[in-house]
């Protein structure tokens, strides 16, 4: 070997330890999460994977420059609260939640941390941002709906059983959106002729008890509200709804996928991946009060034929046709 070319080799060689220390002495970012859900289940474990394969393409990998530490509400307010001081004592860079209430827990444990959040319902109304287009605080993210949706409901109710006069809806008291989405419903019933009967969502029996009296009595219907109550009770609501033979319209195409009639919104889980954007442009230097809060660009039809089959149901054509899918 040529003596210069042996002077290279040693040179690239000293070169090797420093270019490992480098990649090494990488700083890893700390990212808390927060969910909604409970760990078992499976629409948190897909909301979850997505967060963190759409950070993967951005980057971020776990355990090299990235660490998340992943607590689960499971639908407790208890839980939000402690989980979320928890989270903030962990010293984060930034902490990614799920929903309302856990993004007011998250606000109450941190003025400071910056918090991206997802399915949120009128964060402005809650005060989590100052507005839309200019947060102005630690918080940004992705809004859910406006509580207008709610009266959509009721029309797609009254279209796919022009019969029911008398609607029950599922609602949490304890959340700002379950008062907004009933007031909404509320606002419209009297265009439709039909009379309304709120019932809380706090645990099963409740809510067995409230729906086998309402269903005691003829031409019943029923809606469904978004919250984080009625999606971990979703199997035992469908369940009862089935066993009464109510028409029901729900939130989520998650519910229409478990068996239920007919569901109309957002795609909740299309938020995860532009969240995990944010993410990305806070760890990047970025600041929560100037990037602003965004709204679903779509909204999604689903039926369940199957369902409205075994109800007795006709589903007519002209709701059919504007179906984004058909379970059959």
């Amino acid at each position: 070997m040529k003596r210069r070319e042996f002077i290279k080799l040693l040179g690239g060689a000293a070169a090797w330890p420093l270019a490992a220390s480098a990649q090494t002495d990488e700083r890893v970012r700390r990212i808390g999460v927060l969910l909604a859900h409970l760990e078992s289940d499976a629409q948190g474990q897909t909301a979850i994977k997505t967060f963190q394969k759409s950070l993967r393409t951005l980057g971020w990998i776990d355990g090299r420059n990235v660490r998340f530490d992943i607590r689960w509400g499971r639908g407790d307010a208890n839980r939000y609260r402690s989980y979320a001081a928890e989270l903030v004592a962990l010293a984060p860079d930034v902490i990614f939640g799920n929903t309302s209430p856990v993004v007011a827990a998250l606000q109450q444990a941190t003025r400071t941390v910056p918090i991206v959040f997802a399915a949120v319902i009128d964060p402005v109304g809650a005060g989590f941002v100052a507005s839309l287009a200019r947060p102005g605080g630690n918080i940004t993210g992705f809004s859910l709906f406006e509580y207008g949706i709610s009266g959509k409901w009721l029309a797609l109710l009254k279209e796919l059983a022009p019969s029911v006069t008398r609607v029950a809806v599922l609602r949490d008291p304890a959340l700002a959106a379950g008062i907004g989405q009933l007031a909404a419903i509320q606002a419209v019933a009297p265009s439709f002729g039909v009379e309304l009967s709120p019932y809380d969502v706090r645990d099963e029996n409740e809510v067995e008890r409230a729906l086998t009296a309402f269903a005691r009595a003829p031409n019943g219907g029923l809606i469904v509200t978004a919250g984080p109550g009625a999606r971990d009770h979703r199997t035992a609501i469908i369940a009862l709804v089935a066993r009464h033979r109510l028409p029901a319209v729900y939130p989520f195409s998650y519910y229409t996928a478990d068996g239920a009639l007919i569901s109309y919104g957002p795609d909740q889980l299309s938020q995860f991946q532009p969240a995990a954007g944010y993410v990305d442009r806070i760890l990047k230097g970025e600041k929560p009060a100037d990037l602003p809060v965004q709204a679903p660009t779509k909204y999604e039809l689903v039926i369940n034929l199957k369902t409205a089959k075994a109800l007795g149901l006709t589903v007519p054509d002209t709701l059919l046709a504007r179906a984004d899918e058909v379970i059959e």
